[in-house]
């Protein structure tokens, strides 16, 4: 992917844009510039995001009230890849939110086993989320739905204007299309995720349910962009070869998607895992070694905290993993270098967390893939993996 020139420079002083704490000109010359850009602007692009779905509360709520509202049918949070993992985060909120069942179903699930997870006579909101929009999964996957399913609606949210996701001819449909900006230029996918994350939660709650809050959300996020960067950095240069993080209820799902963004940015180069701090000690805590570093996304709630903080307690005890960091809106004195702190969220609800700690997790995941030579715009040069999959063959169904 080519690289912009475009070097922006303030009138007065001539110093070099910095994103991430590094010049836009060396950000371009080592291929970096526009993942680096895409984490900084999310909490613009949150208040963006707000607005937007603010100004089409009611005609989304009008297209969906029929199904949310209804205690027989049924919402799908749905995608491939990051956008299957925005369900994962927020199904569990909103399914004790609203009046349907709420579900995260993956694309790629619902294409290659479509009877298993689409039921005929159970009415269906199907929210599909997509970058790009044409992921060949995500077009499959409303196909289905329609064929399959006799009363079911779409709300397609995208980013891009072009996607075709957003123009698929069916018979009820509503598009959310996101800021223009959101359609992230880099590999990996950064504002996308948190603003079609943020999109779907604003929209399918009652009106002015985020307006208290957005402004904490995204200021927390900029603050942690920030102030994160030290300890940041310096795990990016440690030698750590495994990485695992840990989340409990809906941070799960804000684990699974650190720890995809870690492996695609630095091309596979560092082995990671992911899991919730209770089910960690269940098989999965033999993936520790002495070069692995243990990232918890630590809740706010006070049951699920006393789980999370007992495992972090005792890894440090265990003493068999290189570093163990505590990513918490309530940090403890006792995790002192090895805590993240996220600032002013000490009272936020897990759902308001998820915004600053997925900055952390890109950050990372970014600082680290620089520090081992890699792009981060272009992390697999030789293309065995792409920005929009490819090589998807797909079969029709028997029934």
């Amino acid at each position: 992917m080519p690289h912009s020139t475009i070097i922006t420079m303030h009138a007065m002083t001539m110093t070099p844009t910095k994103y991430l704490g590094v010049t836009e000109p060396e950000l371009i010359a080592t291929g970096a510039i526009w993942t680096a850009r895409e984490i900084e602007q999310q909490p613009q692009l949150l208040q963006q995001t707000h607005a937007l779905v603010a100004r089409l509360h009611a005609e989304i709520q009008a297209f969906a009230a029929p199904l949310i509202n209804n205690p027989a049918a049924r919402v799908i949070l749905t995608g491939a890849g990051s956008s299957s993992y925005i369900g994962q985060c927020v199904a569990p909120l909103l399914d004790r939110q609203l009046a349907a069942r709420v579900d995260a179903v993956p694309t790629t699930d619902i294409v290659c086993a479509p009877h298993l997870y689409l039921d005929p006579q159970q009415p269906l909101l199907l929210v599909s989320f997509g970058r790009s929009g044409n992921s060949p999964e995500s077009l499959a996957a409303v196909e289905l739905a329609e064929s399959l399913v006799h009363e079911v609606r779409h709300l397609v949210v995208i980013c891009n204007a072009a996607g075709a996701l957003g123009s698929v001819p069916v018979a009820e449909a509503m598009t959310l299309l996101m800021p223009a900006e959101t359609h992230d230029a880099g590999f990996a996918m950064t504002s996308s995720f948190s603003c079609m994350m943020y999109a779907v939660v604003a929209a399918l709650l009652p009106a002015g349910t985020m307006d208290g809050r957005i402004g904490a959300i995204a200021d927390a996020t900029e603050r942690v962009i920030g102030e994160s960067l030290p300890l940041l950095h310096a795990l990016a240069l440690g030698q750590y070869d495994r990485v695992v993080y840990l989340g409990s209820g809906a941070l799960q799902g804000l684990a699974r998607e650190a720890s995809l963004k870690l492996g695609e940015l630095t091309n596979g180069a560092v082995a990671t895992c992911f899991d919730s701090p209770l089910g960690f000690r269940h098989g999965p805590k033999t993936f520790i070694t002495g070069r692995t570093l243990v990232m918890v996304f630590v809740s706010n709630d006070e049951l699920t905290r006393r789980y999370d903080l007992d495992l972090v307690d005792e890894l440090r005890r265990d003493g068999c993993a290189a570093r163990i960091v505590e990513v918490s809106a309530q940090p403890r004195a006792a995790s002192g270098a090895d805590g993240i702190a996220v600032p002013a969220m000490a009272d936020a609800v897990d759902l308001d967390l998820l915004w600053p700690y997925v900055a952390i997790a890109q950050i990372h995941a970014f600082l680290r893939a620089r520090a081992m030579g890699v792009d981060p715009d272009n992390p697999n040069p030789a293309g065995v993996v792409n920005r929009v999959v490819q090589g998807v063959r797909l079969y029709v169904s028997n029934a």
